[in-house]
């Protein structure tokens, strides 16, 4: 799994489609050949294009396989901070994001390096088409400009995920020949260089993308100025290059922020949080960006599904039949108990867990201390043991995790139909289906604004307001109901908007830190965030506390200063040939 196999392969790569969306929905063509390789070629372009976004989905073959090296982000920005568990069947069932899990991550971790592969084959498809359309007649290929565009959002994605998860990275365009690729350093540029140059790609792209596309998953101006908006936001964070703690915040990426997220105009909440999770609704309102997913497209196997979900759908005794791969942790479930007022109690840690599962004398499940209130997200989020899930109704949600004496017996509610939709595969690969992965969508936005206006100290009432939007949408959501009563609601649900008393700058930035836990869930951002805002170390530490006496593996488990970034992959090193260095936290490669 080298790097450089990518570089001498990818040029004649197969063409891959991952959407379901007009230019995305034709059947792979096999390799392209050096007969359409031609800068004038509409097809040849066309064809690198749709390459280049099929990456999005991730690869499917031995090397790449994105069920362990996930596009969605479930092991690497989840299972590593305090939302899931890994799951699975026990600790041993793919050892390597236990070792996430656990903070026993080291050089040689496989799923680490298959994540880089993977990410510089994506880039490389980039490349290879902005390298074609750099020569191209802007006579005969009238797109020319738009296409480029296009391209540079796709690598800049790319390029973001490699510099949060990885830190020290080596920076390769189309303009760099292939040979010289080893000579190009992993430490050239800071943490902050990188992310400047992604924003300001981001910035020049949106300038030559319309406001919308004629065909669905296709990259526009919303999309650039919406990702640079969020890499903005990350860079504000600026930090110490050998602790990475966050040393300063800027106030002029904080007010760049702000500027372009007002810029995204046309999208919106959806009306009830649980339409995230339909298909009927994977494009609406507020679908800024997505990975388009099929199925019955004529393709091998089931379709283009979401393949870095195949080993989540729940197991056990589950219709799903799944491999029960990430669950969510008891300390997500307790993080959603309210208090009077419905708001969040930021001290849920002091509290006795919520909801804990106990046996009959004849292996019934049942629930204790579930008096206390909680957000209805808990339930859009989670499958609870005893409560409906999603429109199912043969059973409720019952010994639906594999290892339950490991894990636990909460399972993923999030990204999956209801068992009984006819629009989920029936079969392999496992509660497979057609629907979207949002990159972006309206509520991120409308909290990173909201996080700008915070850590700005300005506009604290519109910072308010624009949380308070996103819980008002929760409020209105249909909640889940009891499965032998559907009269009555699943659990005690309670939640309120802020008020401005008290709203102070403090109280603020608790409470959007809060609700980004709380509304983004499981979606593969949650250890990103905690690193970008320097806490990771202080609120992994009090998780580890907190379920070391149920999860037994976290006994011995800690958070060293420097592990915020994963380790550069010793195969990694080895392609350089000794040139890249190692992140700080590390031992050094020799």
């Amino acid at each position: 799994m080298k790097l450089h196999n990518i570089f001498l392969a990818i040029g004649c790569a197969a063409i891959l489609t991952a959407c379901s969306d007009d230019f995305l929905e034709n059947k792979p063509q096999g390799s392209l050949s050096d007969a359409v390789m031609t800068p004038d070629s509409e097809v040849a372009i066309e064809l690198l294009v749709n390459s280049a976004y099929a990456g999005l989905s991730g690869f499917t073959n031995e090397q790449g396989d994105p069920w362990v090296r996930p596009t969605s982000n479930w092991s690497f920005g989840e299972v590593r901070a305090d939302n899931a568990y890994k799951g699975g069947g026990g600790e041993g069932d793919i050892w390597d994001v236990h070792a996430m899990e656990t903070f026993q991550v080291q050089a040689n971790n496989g799923n680490i390096d298959g994540k880089w592969f993977n990410l510089y084959s994506q880039i490389s498809r980039c490349n290879n088409a902005l390298r074609v359309l750099n020569a191209a007649d802007e006579n005969v290929i009238k797109n020319k400009q738009m296409r480029i565009a296009e391209m540079k959002v796709l690598r800049s994605h790319f390029y973001f995920e490699l510099v949060r998860m990885f830190n020290k990275i080596p920076y390769i365009d189309e303009n760099l020949a292939t040979n010289d690729y080893v000579k190009v350093s992993n430490d050239v540029y800071t943490r902050d260089q990188h992310l400047d140059r992604i924003a300001n790609e981001l910035i020049q792209a949106a300038e030559n993308l319309p406001e919308r596309q004629a065909e669905v998953g296709r990259i526009n101006k919303n999309i650039a100025l919406a990702y640079a908006a969020k890499v903005r936001l990350y860079q504000a964070y600026e930090q110490d290059p050998n602790t990475h703690a966050v040393v300063n915040i800027n106030k002029d990426r904080l007010r760049e922020v702000v500027k372009l997220i007002d810029k995204v105009q046309g999208y919106d909440l959806l009306s009830d949080f649980q339409q995230l999770d339909l298909i009927a609704y994977e494009n609406g309102v507020e679908s800024v960006w997505a990975i388009q997913y099929s199925m019955n497209d004529g393709s091998d196997d089931s379709g283009r599904v979401n393949w870095s979900n195949l080993l989540n759908s729940p197991g056990g005794n589950s219709p799903y039949h799944g491999d029960g791969f990430f669950l969510p942790s008891q300390d997500l479930i307790n993080a959603y108990q309210t208090d009077e007022n419905g708001l969040p109690v930021f001290d849920y840690q002091s509290r006795p867990d919520y909801a804990v599962v106990t046996f009959t004398n004849d292996e019934i499940q049942t629930l204790s201390n579930t008096e206390p209130t909680v957000d209805p997200r808990l339930d859009f989020v989670t499958g609870r043991p005893t409560i409906t899930y999603k429109t199912y109704r043969k059973t409720p949600c019952q010994s639906w995790v594999r290892e339950r004496g490991v894990y636990g017996h909460n399972c993923a509610k999030r990204f999956w139909l209801s068992p009984e939709s006819s629009e989920m595969l029936q079969g392999w690969p496992w509660g497979a289906s057609q629907l979207n992965w949002q990159i972006i969508r309206y509520a991120d936005l409308l909290l990173y604004k909201a996080e700008a206006l915070i850590e700005l100290g300005e506009e604290l009432d519109t910072a308010r307001d624009l949380i308070n939007r996103v819980r008002a949408r929760a409020m209105n959501s249909e909640y889940v109901k009891d499965f032998n009563d559907p009269s009555k609601n699943a659990a005690n649900y309670k939640i309120g908007l802020y008020p401005a008393e008290g709203w102070t700058q403090d109280y603020a930035r608790k409470a959007l830190r809060t609700e980004m836990r709380l509304e983004k869930a499981l979606e593969g951002e949650r250890y990103f965030d905690l690193v970008r805002w320097g806490v990771a170390k202080e609120v992994m530490t009090a998780y580890f506390n907190a379920e070391k006496d149920t999860r037994i593996y976290y006994k011995d488990a800690t958070f060293e200063t420097g592990e915020e970034y994963y380790p550069i992959p010793v195969q990694q090193y080895n392609f350089s040939k000794g040139l890249y260095t190692q992140n700080p936290g590390y031992p050094a490669f020799k």
